[in-house]
């Protein structure tokens, strides 16, 4: 279908007419035995073959967010690039929650999208605007805003043409595609690094992929990385007032929100690399990506095995958001055939492998073991002080 066709057929599909059929699609597409040939053959009687496919979509896109907007997936609208893009909620709660703190009354969100950072916004009692420069995605925010019955309001304009000025705060999430699909060169974005730049020159806040290059970021701005459960989603560039370390490691879990910063942060030169202990520690990625490793170190009275690898030693047993831990039990050889003997000799069947300064692949390596025994245990293959070295440790 044409943008305009499609356009077109989201506007019918908030009128009551496409309010039900939509309805009808969300309500067949739950059922055990779905199939959408017959449901497109029962919804065709009564609408167009492209206004029936766009509520099956809907249908299929509100299951898909369900990960990421939860319970309000149920009453939002996406295109399927809109969601792959848009913030995951609890990411863009902790992110509103920010603003929230800095008393931020307004904030305009340049390039909006389906609108999932404006709910956010809104959600947290702030003054929200947004502009995109796609007219469906601005149809889209407009009723993702509507439908969760929150504030907003969201024009098509060309974001590096709006003033900025008259909002507390600007939130900028630039599109990190080329020609060749997903890029992660400054110089691909949309807007592109040098309007990220200028924005950064007040009191803002621009997301970008966790994969940065410190280098890049301007002086006085803040990088933040934030992970959930265990994934990293996003790194923050936060200015002016908003900037309040260099970096933080943000991580969400099922225990709520922890937060790291460079002045929990040693260094190396304090923390030290020294001998394995009777406990290992695997940093966060979101700890990983901010440098902050030497800081979950000094959390645990800890030590780096190597002063390359973000794997954390320590002889005291610790439970940290920042880090899974695990007891080491015994080191075993690193060699693969001396390897495969020793868990072999332990009866050891299923075997999870964790590796990191190391090469190869676990899947490979865990073919070639070939192990058949009836227990279960937990591989750590890495580097300690440029030796390598095979771990049998559980988690705790």
């Amino acid at each position: 279908m044409s943008s305009q066709t499609v356009a077109q057929s989201f506007a019918w599909l908030l009128t009551d007419d496409g309010q039900a059929v939509l309805s009808r699609a969300v309500e067949a597409s739950a059922e055990p035995g779905y199939d959408e040939l017959a449901l497109q053959g029962e919804l065709r009687r009564g609408t167009r073959p492209e206004r029936v496919a766009l509520a099956i979509t809907q249908a299929e896109l509100r299951r898909r967010a369900t990960g990421k907007f939860g319970e309000l997936a149920a009453r939002m609208y996406f295109t399927p690039d809109g969601l792959e893009q848009a913030t995951r909620l609890s990411v863009s709660t902790h992110r509103a929650s920010r603003l929230q703190a800095a008393v931020t009354q307004s904030v305009v969100d340049l390039g909006c999208g389906i609108g999932g950072d404006l709910v956010a916004f809104a959600r947290a009692g702030i003054t929200t605007a947004g502009v995109d420069l796609d007219p469906l995605r601005v149809a889209m925010a407009r009723a993702n805003l509507a439908a969760l019955e929150l504030g907003g309001a969201v024009q098509e304009a060309d974001a590096t043409a709006v003033d900025s000025s008259p909002f507390d705060v600007a939130f900028a999430d630039p599109a990190r595609r080329s020609g060749a699909g997903r890029s992660f060169r400054v110089e691909d974005w949309t807007p592109p690094w040098s309007f990220v730049e200028s924005l950064l020159r007040r009191d803002a806040c621009v997301k970008v992929a966790p994969g940065i290059p410190h280098a890049i970021v301007p002086a006085g701005v803040e990088a933040e990385w934030v992970s959930d459960h265990g994934e990293v989603k996003e790194a923050a560039l936060w200015s002016g007032r908003l900037a309040t370390d260099a970096r933080r490691a943000t991580v969400i879990g099922d225990g709520g929100l922890a937060t790291l910063t460079d002045a929990d942060d040693p260094g190396t030169e304090i923390v030290g690399v020294g001998t394995l202990g009777g406990f290992l520690y695997e940093p966060d990625g979101a700890v990983i990506r901010a440098g902050l490793v030497t800081a979950v170190a000094a959390g645990v009275q800890g030590r780096l095995l190597d002063s390359k690898i973000a794997y954390v030693t320590s002889d005291e047993a610790y439970r940290s958001p920042f880090a899974r831990s695990y007891r080491v039990l015994e080191e075993v050889p690193y060699r693969e055939k001396q390897l495969r003997a020793a868990l072999r000799a332990r009866g050891i069947g299923t075997l999870t492998i964790k590796k990191r300064g190391v090469d190869g692949s676990p899947e490979q390596l865990r073919k070639r073991l070939d192990l058949h025994g009836e227990d279960e245990a937990t591989l750590v293959l890495t580097r300690a002080r440029g030796r390598g070295i095979a771990l049998l440790v559980k988690p705790f």
